[in-house]
């Protein structure tokens, strides 16, 4: 019985790594003159917390620093991004999950400011039940807690939930936590997905593999 669905934000509900990358690279040319290529972004910046990030990418700063770096960085995500268009199939998907009362929830590592700005981006405010922020739980993504977390708000168990997320922290994180976990193939290629622990991977939420996954668990 499929009782839950958990979405990661970022790469996910909407594509925006390009818009993170202009973000972190006018960040670093700010700061101190550093570039950031599209491979070191995906290998180490893409789907992490900022809290590790910061400090790693900073590591002469204060921890007082790196949170202002942190903030500045995301103003500026914000900056690029005053519409988003939700991935294709995600209307679909939403709306077969309303019909079928099954509940939703959103599961990222990103500030609660930027979750709150990208839905709204999206036009998808208040379509959740629940919005889940790393900055509010004890341990963000890889670690399983914020999806574990998610299953408590759905009041559903693991072995009835998707969870669907782009990045390889994210899908060691709800695959950890014991979820189908659907890859989305919008910053990593499908193996490296699979090998960090997703089960399918698709291009969108349209694919007639997903479609029938759900039609399973839901029979």
């Amino acid at each position: 019985m499929l009782t839950a669905l958990l979405f990661d934000l970022d790469g996910t509900l909407t594509d925006t790594d390009t818009l993170h990358l202009q973000a972190f690279r006018q960040l670093l040319r700010e700061h101190d003159g550093r570039e950031l290529s599209q491979a070191q972004f995906e290998a180490q910046v893409s789907g992490r917390a900022n809290g590790e990030l910061f400090a790693e990418l900073f590591p002469l700063c204060s921890p007082a620093q790196c949170l202002a770096l942190a903030e500045r960085k995301e103003a500026l995500f914000r900056e690029l991004s005053p519409r988003l268009t939700p991935m294709p199939g995600l209307a679909r998907l939403m709306t077969y999950a309303r019909q079928h009362e099954i509940g939703m929830c959103v599961v990222t590592n990103a500030p609660r400011l930027n979750a709150e700005h990208m839905l709204t981006a999206m036009g998808l405010e208040g379509c959740f039940g629940h919005v889940l922020v790393a900055e509010e739980l004890a341990r963000p993504k890889p670690d399983p807690l914020p999806y574990l977390t998610g299953l408590q708000r759905l009041a559903a168990t693991a072995s009835q939930a998707l969870a669907f997320e782009d990045s390889l922290p994210g899908v060691k994180a709800a695959s950890d936590a014991g979820i189908f976990t659907v890859g989305i193939a919008t910053t990593q290629t499908a193996e490296r997905l699979l090998a960090a622990g997703a089960r399918l991977v698709v291009e969108d939420f349209n694919d007639t593999r997903l479609w029938a996954l759900i039609d399973e668990m839901a029979g």
